[in-house]
């Protein structure tokens, strides 16, 4: 059906709606501010930069707005050099957004609503197309610095100032499109990705060598037949890891009013092991359930695969059930010959943004900080959680009034830390913390003041001074 058959959508409540308001309230300012505040003592030792990207309308939206799908992509940069802080901020400017500044007002709607602009508003270039939302995650690679979300291409970001240099499909690996969670392998330095489209194939996965060349362009996953919607991957040392949760792209349903997004808990969750060399995907199914994110995935001695990933029993948000959706840090062993499936709850706080040290991804690792729950029967997501795995302990950090984000292990030229952004909720003061990855715990060395407040985002990175 063609755009002009749908009348331009009204404008969002904003003054309402949850994630655009408090914590969430869009930025639009844009800043480069040297020599920021320190409390505490910043460690001389940190030479590098933690970047967060985050869903961040440049204008009032119209028609939906769904977090954390909709919202035009801002990075936020926070550079450490010799104990001193820079802050930098920038929206990732799609066509879209150039056209609607153009334009000064919103012109596009959420993803949900099948509006387009025509060509009369936006010229023929832009006429018809959805809007690009590269707002979800920032990943160095390959020479690049790309801010990347579902489906669509990513967009290539200037390392100086942040400026946006337009998209890039990665020498032809993603030129199906993206994830926004692509997975480095520390060892190979190769980037692998997946991603899922509405059509057939409906997933395929790529390789991007450490170079920035495609090794394996965009290759069919065999045996998927529905499209559905997969927002996270694992790697191991042979394998890919994805779960594909029975949360299915309903496009008949859109045309007469229903939701884009179907939970179907009776079809079950499929598990995917997809062999880095190319061979034979091997299939398992279990009852239902819903991941956002993973946190790690390694091969075990004798052929099993360990997996630990954050389980939803289904996606809030997404799909409607008598009772609230429940979260817990699940280990998921996996028989690859079997079939059989062994799995443990590690931690059972409503955690999410699972995080390890990055050096060790497809390996065993020593350690997995979230954001979880000081009382799981209330409330927000309000506290830090880190679970040692080679002692077998956890440990938290509750930040009170403080509304912290994603956990970013950050290796030091002598220490351990981990760093992430938090906004107090009393002031809307926003700040970059960093913890002793030795006793996280304990609470923050150091907390640079940033000065504009920035949105409670998603994901992001750090990147080691080159």
């Amino acid at each position: 059906m063609s755009a002009p058959e749908f009348t331009r959508p009204a404008p969002v409540d904003v003054v309402h709606h949850s994630h655009l308001t408090g914590i969430f309230e869009p930025q639009r300012k844009e800043v480069d501010v040297s020599d920021l505040e320190v409390i505490g003592n910043l460690p001389a030792d940190l030479h590098g930069a933690y970047l967060r990207n985050g869903p961040n309308p440049r204008f009032d939206p119209i028609g939906s707005y769904i977090y954390p799908l909709d919202g035009d992509g801002m990075v936020h940069r926070v550079e450490l050099t010799d104990g001193t802080a820079r802050y930098t901020n920038r929206f990732v400017r799609t066509p879209m957004v150039e056209a609607e500044e153009q334009a000064g007002h919103v012109i596009w709607p959420g993803v949900t609503d099948l509006y387009t602009p025509g060509v009369e508003e936006v010229g023929p270039e832009l006429a018809g197309r959805p809007r690009e939302l590269p707002d979800i995650n920032v990943v160095r690679h390959g020479g690049r610095l790309l801010a990347m979300a579902e489906t669509t291409l990513p967009y290539q970001l200037n390392h100086e100032d942040l400026s946006t240099l337009g998209p890039n499909h990665c020498d032809g690996a993603m030129s199906v499109g993206s994830t926004a969670h692509p997975k480095i392998d520390p060892v190979t330095g190769e980037m692998v990705l997946f991603n899922y489209m509405l059509e057939a194939p409906y997933l395929t996965w790529s390789v991007v060598d450490a170079d920035g060349s495609a090794t394996r362009m965009p290759t069919p996953v065999d045996g998927v037949d529905t499209p559905l919607m997969i927002h996270d991957m694992a790697l191991t040392r042979r394998y890919i890891v994805l779960m594909l949760c029975p949360l299915v792209f309903d496009m008949a349903a859109v045309l007469t009013g229903g939701s884009v997004l179907d939970w179907r808990p009776e079809e079950g969750t499929r598990i995917a092991l997809i062999p880095r060399d190319g061979g034979r995907v091997r299939w398992l199914t279990c009852d239902a359930y819903w991941v956002w994110h993973f946190a790690n995935a390694f091969d075990l001695p004798g052929g099993n695969v360990s997996v630990d990933y954050v389980e939803w029993t289904y996606p809030g948000g997404f799909a409607k059930a008598p009772a609230p959706a429940t979260g817990s840090l699940v280990r998921l062993v996996i028989d690859p010959e079997s079939g059989h499936l062994t799995k443990d709850v590690v931690s059972d706080r409503d955690v999410e943004f699972p995080r390890v040290d990055d050096r060790e991804l497809a390996t065993p690792h020593r350690a997995v900080a979230t954001v979880g729950k000081l009382d799981v029967s209330r409330g927000r997501q309000d506290s830090l959680w880190f679970l040692d795995t080679v002692r077998g302990t956890e440990c938290h950090w509750d930040p009170g009034s403080v509304s912290v984000g994603e956990p970013i292990f950050i290796p030091g030229g002598e220490h351990e830390y981990w760093g992430m952004i938090g906004t107090d909720r009393n002031d809307m003061s926003s700040w970059f913390f960093v913890l002793p990855a030795e006793d996280p715990g304990s609470g923050p060395i150091a907390k640079v003041r940033l000065p504009i407040r920035v949105p409670a985002g998603l994901h992001g990175a750090w990147l080691p001074a080159q």
